[in-house]
Order: structure tokens, then C-alpha cells, then sequence
């Protein structure tokens, strides 16, 4: 279909890798929730993915999750809540995930990274427009 694809991968990026490379796949897409390492995110972004990252990063305890996307190049990056399947962000804890809280997102890895709540914003949604080969009007 020459369509980017959304992967939702559990302890099997090593797995998908090989079949993504052997099947010689260029459209790209998004590895939902990534939790990896840091030499698979490397080689997702090669072939053409971006990295999702949710309420996950706002946890001070998903210390590898944070690190990874503080270390990652923003470009490689977007948004996301998977509300309400995953744990919501730590303020809060006790409530359903939504993507309501997508800003909190926002500013924990603005934190992380050390960089505008602005500029990750603009970039990310540029990533997710490109990735998904979505048109902006104007």
C-alpha cells in the first residue's frame, strides 16, 4: 500500500528489526510507546521511523525511558498518550490516561530534554505531519 506503519512492539525490537530489513520496508512509520535501546531507536530512525513517547517520560522512575529521550535527536521523536491503555502521567496517577494530557508530555520532556515547550511542539507535530504524509492546508 506504500503506507507508513504504527508498530506496537513488546520485548521483540530485535524481531522486528530483522523483518523490517529483510522485507527491504521504506514507508516509514512510528514505533508506538518506544521502549528500547538506544541502538534500535538508532536503527528504527534509519529505516525511516520516529519514536513515540508518552505519559511514561513524565515518571521520574522510567529512568532509561527518559534517558533515551533526552539523547535522542528531536527530529526522531513524537507525542503521544495511548489513553487510555497506559499509565497516565505521575500528577495524575490515580486517573485514567487521556489525551488530555498531552501537554504534561510536553513539558516533562521539555524538562528532560532542557529545551522550549514551544519547540518541542512545533517539531514534533512537524514529525508526525511528515511521517504520516499529512498535507497542511495554505
Amino acid at each position: 500500500m506504500h503506507l507508513p506503519i504504527l508498530l506496537h512492539v513488546r520485548k521483540a525490537h530485535d524481531q522486528v528489526l530483522a523483518v523490517l530489513r529483510q522485507s527491504h520496508f521504506s514507508y516509514g512509520g512510528i514505533v508506538h510507546a518506544f521502549n528500547g535501546s538506544r541502538q534500535q531507536a538508532d536503527i528504527y530512525v534509519r529505516l525511516g521511523f520516529v519514536l513515540g513517547y508518552g505519559t511514561m517520560v513524565t515518571w521520574e522512575r522510567a529512568k532509561k525511558i527518559r534517558k533515551l529521550a533526552a539523547e535522542l535527536p528531536l527530529e526522531a521523536i513524537v507525542l503521544e498518550t495511548d489513553a487510555p491503555d497506559m499509565v497516565g502521567p505521575v500528577a495524575q496517577k490515580n486517573l485514567p490516561n487521556s489525551p488530555e494530557y498531552l501537554p504534561n508530555v510536553l513539558e516533562a520532556l521539555s524538562l528532560i530534554r532542557r529545551e522550549s515547550m514551544e519547540e518541542i511542539a512545533r517539531q514534533t507535530s512537524a514529525n508526525a505531519k511528515k511521517i504520516l504524509n499529512l498535507q497542511t492546508a495554505g
